[in-house]
């Protein structure tokens, strides 16, 4: 095994989802082929031509599904966007609308601050130390 190629992201809508994964947090959309069953296979990644780990955005089914849309780690950051210039990131994604919980603060591990998907999922916008 070589690495994690996908994490599900629960969403509500795919096309509003889309939206805010490639305007509002730069990510391209890798994929979007519709399923029989009516449902969409949505990949979004940070960016083109990485290794690392995409998002699959799926339109969550049932009220069980629904209820966990925004909460997937119980309120914790539960993803991590890696970036190597934390101000002009920063800037873009709050020029974009993106809602920052906290301001910027400088940790040893690097520069960081949270942030909530269009959902209320926690991200960290993180530029590593070094």
């Amino acid at each position: 095994m070589r690495r994690v190629a996908l994490v599900t992201l629960v969403v509500d809508d795919y096309d509003e989802a889309i939206r805010f994964y490639t305007e509002a947090l730069g990510f391209h959309l890798a994929e979007d082929t519709p399923r029989p069953d009516g449902s969409r296979w949505v990949v979004v990644e940070p960016d083109v031509g990485t290794t690392g780990t995409g998002l699959l955005l799926a339109r969550a089914k049932g009220d069980d599904q629904r209820a966990r849309t925004g909460d997937q780690t119980g309120g914790r950051v539960g993803f991590f966007l890696y970036t190597d210039d934390f101000a002009r990131d920063h800037a873009r994604m709050t020029a974009s609308g993106v809602t920052f919980l906290e301001r910027p603060r400088h940790e040893p591990y690097g520069t960081v601050a949270v942030f909530q998907d269009l959902y209320g999922n926690r991200w960290d916008l993180l530029q590593p130390a070094g």
